[in-house]
Order: C-alpha cells, then sequence, then structure tokens
C-alpha cells in the first residue's frame, strides 16, 4: 500500500514537471486579431497596436517606380492599395515573432486562408526582406517571373531607397 502511494506520488510529480516545462503558444507568440487600419504596404494597425509584416518589405508612399514604357508611378502608394485590397473589411490575426526597433510588433498576418505576408510578395508589392528571413524567397522568385506589381519595371529596393538611392 505504501508503495502504491509512493508510486502514485512520483508520477503526480512528473506529470506536474512536464506540463510545467511545456511553454503555451500563448505566452511565446502573442496575437493580435481586428479589423485593422493600413498605414502602408507592409504595416498595419489593431487597436493600438502597429504591426510591421514579417520577412517583406514594400516601397515607401512617397517612392516612385517605374514601367517598362518608362511612364514612373507611386509604388509605395501602389504597395498600399495592394494590402488594402487583401484586407478589404476582413478581419486579421496576426502572430506576433519579434518586436522592431521602433517598437512594432512584427508579425505574421492571416485573414481567412490567405497569409498577407506572402500575397504581398506574390503579388509583386513588396520583396523578400532576406536581412531578417527567406521564408518568402520563393513567391518573390514567381512575381519576378511573371512580372507582377513592381517587377513590370524598373525600382530602388525599399532598403536602399531608405537610404537615398532613387531611379536614374
Amino acid at each position: 500500500m505504501k508503495q502504491n502511494r509512493t508510486m502514485n506520488f512520483l508520477i503526480v510529480i512528473l506529470f506536474l514537471s512536464l506540463f510545467a516545462t511545456v511553454p503555451t503558444q500563448a505566452a511565446d507568440q502573442p496575437s493580435f486579431t481586428g479589423r485593422p487600419s493600413i498605414t502602408d504596404g507592409d504595416t498595419i494597425r489593431i487597436g493600438d497596436t502597429r504591426i510591421r509584416l514579417h520577412g517583406i518589405d514594400t516601397p515607401e508612399a512617397k517612392q516612385t517606380c517605374q514601367k517598362q514604357d518608362g511612364s514612373v508611378y507611386r509604388c509605395g502608394d501602389m504597395a498600399t492599395f495592394a494590402l488594402a485590397a487583401l484586407i478589404e473589411k476582413h478581419w486579421v490575426t496576426c502572430k506576433q515573432t519579434d518586436k522592431d526597433r521602433y517598437g512594432r510588433v512584427v508579425a505574421i498576418c492571416i485573414t481567412g486562408p490567405i497569409n498577407l505576408n506572402a500575397e504581398m510578395v506574390k503579388s509583386g508589392w513588396a520583396l523578400a526582406y532576406r536581412k531578417y528571413s527567406r521564408d518568402y524567397v520563393g513567391q518573390e522568385a514567381s512575381a519576378k517571373a511573371a512580372g507582377r506589381g513592381l517587377w513590370q519595371g524598373e525600382f530602388v529596393e525599399p532598403w536602399d531607397w531608405r537610404r537615398g538611392k532613387r531611379l536614374q
């Protein structure tokens, strides 16, 4: 009888220690859900939380690009419009992967079955931000091969544009 009680006690201790060491998903990856406002092509806001889309970079709001026919267009605005069209009036859920140096949540965001990060790159309005992730390199190659979005002409990579580089 005493042996059974000791064995049961050890099983309970083992069981509790297993659960104590398994982190919950909520603790590891906070998530945010709501109807977002779109700040630009790679940033949204849900409530008071600014969210930067993980692994992608889009042209800045005032950035211009050039089509194959030589015409100049505001590609930063086009990237913002592309994200707005994907989201429309749907709810979005974002799972945090990090925080950036500006205090924004960095996250992978979905609406329904659509991964917004991947779709922005696949549509050609965002680039895979290899400095931080290689998650969307395949989608970028597909967009480039098909001449979608930014790939319909010439552009300066957003990270270079922020450093002052402009189209000639």
